[in-house]
C-alpha cells in the first residue's frame, strides 16, 4: 500500500491540510473502486469515522473477521482466560501477513442481496494457547514496538520507511514526507 498507492497519490495529488494524508489516499482509492460499479448504491465506511456518540460507525477487526479475511483473536481464544480481570483487546492476524496490514475502510453494496452465499471463515492462523497469548499481551502491552505483528512468519511486511511513517507520531508525519521529498518544502504542516 505504501509504496503502490500511497507514495504515487502523494506525487499526483495537493493534500488536504486538515486531514490525515494515508486518509485522503484512502479516500481517493475508495472513491475510484465505486466507480467501477456505477450501477450499485455503495456506502463507503471508514476506520475514522465515528457516530456522534463517539463510537465508531464500523468496528473494522470484526468486519475483517466476519468477512473472512483475518482471524479476530480475543480472549475467549485463550481458555483458561489468563488475564482476570484485566482489559484485553483483540487483534487481527492474517495468514499471509501476519499483523502486517491495516483495515482502513469497508464497502457496503447496501443493494446487493446474496441469500444464497455462505460466509468464509477466516483462516484461524495462530492456533496455540501460548502463541495466542502472547499475541495478545504484544498487542495489548507493547503494541508500539509492532511484535505482535510477527505472531507468525509474513510472507510480506511494511517497508522500513513505511514502518517509521507509522512510528512517527501523526503531527509530525507531514515535516517526515517532505523530508523524503514525497511532497513540496512550502506544503503547511
Amino acid at each position: 500500500m505504501f509504496e503502490k498507492s500511497f507514495k504515487p497519490f502523494l506525487a499526483q495529488h495537493e493534500l488536504q491540510s486538515l486531514r490525515d494524508p494515508i486518509d485522503q489516499c484512502v479516500a481517493h482509492h475508495m472513491t475510484l473502486a465505486k466507480e467501477r460499479f456505477p450501477l450499485h448504491n455503495i456506502e463507503v465506511l471508514y476506520d475514522y469515522e465515528l457516530h456522534p456518540n463517539r463510537r465508531p460507525k464500523v468496528l473494522m477487526q470484526t468486519a475483517a473477521h466476519v468477512s473472512g479475511a483475518a482471524y479476530y483473536y480475543m480472549r475467549k481464544d485463550v481458555e483458561p482466560d489468563p488475564w482476570g480481570k484485566r482489559k484485553m483487546y483483540g487483534v487481527c492476524i492474517h495468514p499471509r501477513f501476519g499483523g502486517w496490514f491495516a483495515i482502513r475502510a469497508v464497502l457496503v453494496f447496501a443493494d446487493v442481496r446474496a441469500a444464497g452465499l455462505e460466509q468464509t471463515l477466516p483462516i484461524d492462523c495462530v492456533p496455540g494457547r501460548e502463541e495466542r497469548i502472547r499475541l495478545l499481551e504484544n498487542f495489548n502491552y507493547n503494541w508500539r514496538d509492532g511484535k505482535y505483528r510477527d505472531a507468525l512468519p509474513a510472507e510480506e511486511k511494511y517497508s522500513t520507511e513505511q514502518t517509521l511513517y507509522f512510528a512517527t507520531p501523526p503531527a509530525e508525519r507531514l515535516k517526515l514526507l517532505k523530508l523524503w521529498g514525497q511532497i513540496p518544502p512550502t506544503a503547511p504542516c
